[in-house]
């Protein structure tokens, strides 16, 4: 009885230190998160105590989620950190995730160490104030999903190596102070091209020059979302745009881009929003009959050939806003474009317009603002039923100041 009693007690005592033993930290994970907690100067989260971070649920360390005993996930968004990262991040070599968005405290340069996270599938520093280069080592993280480094202040080039990571769905390196071309293969070297799974891909709000390489874009592309707003493209709007059947949202204003505007765009049947704004194109008023989808369209401020008002304009019933601001439209505004039933904002300031408003007596109930500022237009039919409709007619023929009595509300200058 006494030696059963005894083997019990072996038996229970070994199972507790197996119970026990499981629940502790793995050594040099354990280092990781020490060498993190001094390189962020006592601004860790308040409950990372003691030596064993993947404890159980009461005892863990906020943000750190392990799997049997090894460090998988770090997720500290908006913490308030404050330090650098350190190179001993690579000590955490099974980490899936890697998420120290919105701590602007943290800064100083990305550690190249970090291309060691081999099994890291997303890595998200958005809205931090990290700076330097991009480490050409983020190319080594070949599991990435995705990878987002908007709102920091990094420079230099794009690396090439990001053509590497193949399995990238989302790319965002908005909102930085990048430079030089937007990368594509060589002989010798990987590119952006190579991101065929890519649907989100976001460079807006940086310093790129060069030209948007036609080689990006191809029927095998998944984009959904293309934004390249905001930096120093020049060149043409490349055809091959119009093969990438998936995409929704395409930004490129505020570049300084030239040549026509591709007819291929009138096959994307899918796109939502488009935004060429603020660049030099020319030639004749793009024609974007087959874009039936077009929610928001800002083609303004660019070097169109005098054209009329674009009646397949009115053809697209899901436009909601239209930006066509100086860009030499002439003629008179079609009353059925005020009719189509989701829109809301029509603004053609400073074009050639002519003749007389009118809105239309059945015009979209959900229509807010027609702002013709700066045109030639002599007359305006008002009609009852559109007091709700902002109308701004300042700088025009029928604002000119002749006709007595007090200035009429569309005439007020704003």
């Amino acid at each position: 009885m006494a030696q059963l009693a005894a083997s019990l007690l072996f038996l229970i005592s070994t199972s507790l230190f197996l119970h026990t033993t499981s629940a502790l930290t793995e050594v040099g994970d354990l280092k990781g998160l020490k060498s993190l907690q001094e390189a962020w100067r006592n601004t860790t989260p308040p409950n990372w105590l003691g030596n064993d971070p993947c404890g159980s649920s009461r005892r863990g360390w906020d943000g750190v989620t392990c799997t049997n005993s090894r460090v998988t996930s770090l997720q500290l968004s908006g913490m308030g950190l404050k330090g650098y990262l350190p190179s001993g991040i690579a000590l955490l070599p099974e980490l899936r995730t890697l998420d120290l968005s919105f701590n602007k405290g943290l800064e100083g340069p990305l550690p190249p160490s970090i291309g060691n996270l081999r099994n890291l599938t997303t890595l998200i520093l958005a809205g931090c104030n990290f700076s330097g280069p991009i480490p050409a080592t983020v190319g080594s993280l070949t599991s990435l999903t995705i990878l987002s480094l908007e709102y920091n202040a990094f420079t230099g080039q794009i690396p090439t190596e990001i053509g590497n990571l193949t399995n990238l769905s989302w790319l965002d390196l908005s909102y930085n102070q990048l430079v030089g071309n937007i990368p594509v293969s060589t002989a010798d070297t990987p590119g952006l091209d190579s991101l065929l799974k890519l649907r989100h891909f976001h460079l807006e709000k940086n310093y790129l020059s060069g030209t948007i390489p036609h080689r990006l874009f191809s029927s095998a592309t998944t984009l959904v979302s293309l934004l390249l707003d905001g930096n120093s493209l020049t060149g043409s709007i490349p055809s091959s745009l119009g093969l990438v059947q998936h995409l929704e949202v395409i930004r490129l204003d505020r570049n300084r881009l030239t040549g026509t505007v591709p007819s291929s765009l009138s096959n994307l049947t899918n796109l939502d929003e488009l935004n060429l704004s603020n660049n030099v194109l020319s030639g004749p008023f793009p024609n974007l009959t087959g874009t039936n989808h077009l929610g928001f369209l800002d083609l303004s401020n660019n070097s169109f050939d005098v054209s009329s008002f674009p009646s397949w304009l009115s053809t697209l019933k899901l436009l909601s806003t239209i930006s066509l601001e100086n860009i030499q439209l002439r003629g008179q505004v079609p009353f059925e474009m005020f009719s189509l039933p989701k829109i809301q904002i029509v603004k053609l300031m400073r074009n050639k317009l002519n003749g007389t408003l009118d809105i239309g007596p059945t015009h979209s109930n959900r229509l807010q603002l027609v702002n013709l500022q700066n045109n030639s237009i002599s007359d305006y039919m008002i009609r009852p039923e559109a007091n709700n409709v902002d109308v701004k007619l300042s700088g025009n023929p029928i604002c000119n100041g002749t006709t007595p009595g007090p200035t009429p509300s569309y005439c007020m200058v704003s």
